[in-house]
């Protein structure tokens, strides 16, 4: 068993998540925490806007704005960015770089059941997951819902259990090298009922688990969730007002047709659209921005 939900109004089950669009007032402290700290590199810039990633993947734009405040801890918007690495020795050569020059932003871990995955915040609060995946013959459903839990996981130990005495002294000082995507992006919004209606009932996606009316967590083509949406800061969060944090999310929808069926299904729930001519952008309840582009 996976997800839930089944029909025809869901996006395609090899959806994947795309670029996350910062918008950051110190965009050198912000940049050298994910070069330094996280270990993704430049590989284009176009101001206001620098892009980094790994390999020629793009997974963070930082978008340069110091006119915009900062949001409140209680305000609608990003919980965390996940970047989802190829192998733990990959995760283990990044958490050795935040630990080593960013000790201070480390939030912690979780041994999620699904994955293995630790915590940081960067310089402005954004918050930042580090995590790898278990095959997925291990994960276990019930009633449609994956089982996931929050156990704490020693990074140093999980360090030591992945690289050698020698990778462990050099992966802090040598390029990185290493392969990941945006696994997830997890937001904070007002309310569970109502996020459950946009992302699933009208974006497409399926619900995957739930934790009550505090968070939901859905995905596309049985992953253990693309998307989560929680209340544990926010509960009650009206939309969000032009503020440093979250621009925009990137969702890649592969298949002929699939951004068109998107289109209409929004436009049927009443969610407004406009399409650039590649990508169909549209927004949450909380303004928290959403582009489609056709993989």
């Amino acid at each position: 068993m996976t997800a839930a939900s089944h029909g025809t109004n869901l996006l395609p089950a090899n959806t994947t998540m795309g670029t996350v669009r910062l918008r950051v007032k110190d965009l050198k402290a912000v940049y050298d925490y994910y070069t330094r700290g996280v270990g993704l590199v430049e590989l284009t810039s176009d101001l206001p806007g620098v892009h980094l990633g790994l390999g020629n993947q793009v997974l963070v734009t930082l978008e340069h704005d110091p006119s915009l405040r900062a949001p409140a801890r209680t305000e609608a918007g990003l919980f965390h960015v996940a970047i989802l690495f190829d192998t733990p020795q990959d995760l283990a050569r990044s958490l050795i770089r935040g630990l080593t020059s960013y000790r201070n932003r480390y939030v912690g871990s979780g041994d999620h059941l699904v994955s293995q995955a630790f915590y940081f915040a960067d310089p402005e609060g954004n918050g930042v997951e580090l995590y790898i995946d278990r095959p997925r013959d291990q994960w276990q459903w019930s009633n449609g819902e994956v089982s996931m839990d929050t156990l704490h996981i020693d990074p140093v130990e999980f360090i030591r259990q992945h690289l050698t005495d020698e990778q462990i002294a050099l992966a802090a000082e040598t390029p990185a090298d290493y392969a990941g995507t945006v696994g997830h992006v997890h937001l904070q919004v007002g309310d569970v009922a109502t996020a459950q209606q946009f992302y699933v009932d009208a974006l497409g996606f399926e619900r995957t688990a739930g934790l009550g009316n505090a968070a939901v967590f859905v995905s596309a083509g049985g992953y253990h969730h693309h998307m989560a949406m929680n209340v544990w800061n926010s509960l009650g969060a009206s939309p969000r007002q032009n503020t440093l944090g979250l621009g925009v999310v990137n969702l890649h929808l592969p298949g002929e047709g699939a951004l068109d069926a998107l289109a209409d299904r929004l436009k049927y729930k009443g969610i407004a659209t406009t399409f650039d001519g590649q990508s169909l952008n549209f927004m949450d309840p909380w303004n928290n921005q959403l582009r489609a582009h056709s993989a």
